[in-house]
């Protein structure tokens, strides 16, 4: 089988929105402590190569509740279901930054490092979006929804192995790798599968859990039984 090759995104500028960081950290305008931010915020703009590496991915043979993708076999049925009408899919990594990571834990004061901390995250969430809109403008997939191994249950963290098999070398080219426990290093990174879907996909949708800031959707407790639980066609 010939794999396809890894497409990276390595020259992702980073410019923070000073005003929701401030408010997020509950920084009030014209403060010391918003000078201060501002302060960090020239050194994190300087330092940061936010990164992304993506893949186009085809689904070779699907089962009850795995998929095979590039020789690999994903085992998930929320994911089955979710690319029942997909043939092509985008496994992708995206990062911070192994430079701000490394700038965000040299500050031996616990504030400024909970600030650089926040930094660093914007800058994760930039090099989310531009994935995003990258692979929107490249192939024009239609509306996109994405997955991340340990979101659920249904599809836990021993999931990056087989993610990361996909996806290839990622750390000789944007500096992420699995530790012993499977999370990423840098903290600040991010990896999944983005597929086109009709109907917008979050996986805090069947997630119960209330104190969740990165919460993104409300939960719905009957989506799990009405739309997971039942059978799927096109299996191969």
């Amino acid at each position: 089988m010939t794999l396809s090759q890894p497409h990276v995104l390595d020259n992702i500028r980073f410019h923070a929105d000073v005003q929701a960081l401030a408010q997020r950290l509950r920084i009030r305008d014209g403060s010391a402590s918003a000078a201060t931010l501002h302060s960090l915020l020239d050194e994190a703009e300087k330092i940061a190569r936010p990164k992304a590496l993506y893949k186009v991915g085809f689904i070779e043979s699907r089962g009850d509740d795995w998929v095979v993708v590039e020789g690999t076999r994903l085992s998930s049925r929320v994911l089955r279901v979710n690319l029942e009408p997909s043939y092509r899919v985008f496994p992708y990594a995206a990062t911070g930054g192994t430079e701000l990571d490394a700038w965000a834990n040299s500050f031996p004061d616990l504030i400024q490092r909970f600030w650089a901390d926040a930094i660093n995250e914007a800058a994760l969430r930039v090099a989310f979006q531009v994935l995003n809109e990258h692979i929107a403008q490249e192939y024009r997939p239609g509306h996109l929804s994405h997955m991340n191994p340990g979101s659920l249950p249904d599809w836990p963290l021993d999931q990056q192995r087989p993610l990361f098999a996909i996806l290839g070398e990622v750390e000789p080219v944007i500096g992420v790798h699995l530790t012993d426990s499977l999370l990423m290093s840098p903290v600040k990174s991010v990896s999944g599968i983005f597929f086109p879907t009709e109907a917008t996909f979050e996986s805090c949708q069947l997630c119960p859990r209330e104190q969740c800031r990165g919460r993104r959707a409300p939960y719905d407790a009957s989506l799990l039984d009405t739309r997971y639980r039942g059978a799927v066609t096109g299996g191969s």
